[in-house]
């Protein structure tokens, strides 16, 4: 079993910037695959990023050029550094990883929310 902790949810401007961060506890050693998908009220799951344990990256169209995401490997841990923040970006980010035998784990979410 993995567990997924997330963090740095909040409040912000449009135009402004938040890092999300998540820990991942438990049975780390087969994890590969680790990301962010987002749910806004309303409307379906999207995938926002992933990283795999190489480092090889994708990004929604939608964040491309405003988001980053990286981890570290040793720590066990991913981030979401998202700048230039809209309205649209509002909405309940989770954190996920792919473990040992390709069973997918999810963290509680944390919520973003942009004041335009």
């Amino acid at each position: 079993q993995v567990q997924l902790v997330e963090s740095g949810g909040g409040l912000v401007q449009a135009g402004g910037s938040l890092r999300l961060s998540c820990a991942a506890s438990g049975s780390t050693f087969g994890i590969n695959t680790m990301g962010w998908y987002r749910q806004a009220p309303g409307k379906v799951r999207e995938l926002v990023a992933t990283i795999t344990i190489g480092g090889s990256t994708n990004y929604a169209d939608s964040v491309k050029g405003r988001f980053t995401i990286s981890r570290d490997n040793a720590m066990n841990t991913v981030h979401l550094q998202m700048n230039s923040l809209k309205s649209e970006d509002t909405a309940v980010y989770c954190c996920y990883c792919i473990g040992t035998y390709g069973r997918n784990y999810w963290g509680q979410g944390t919520q973003v929310t942009v004041s335009s």
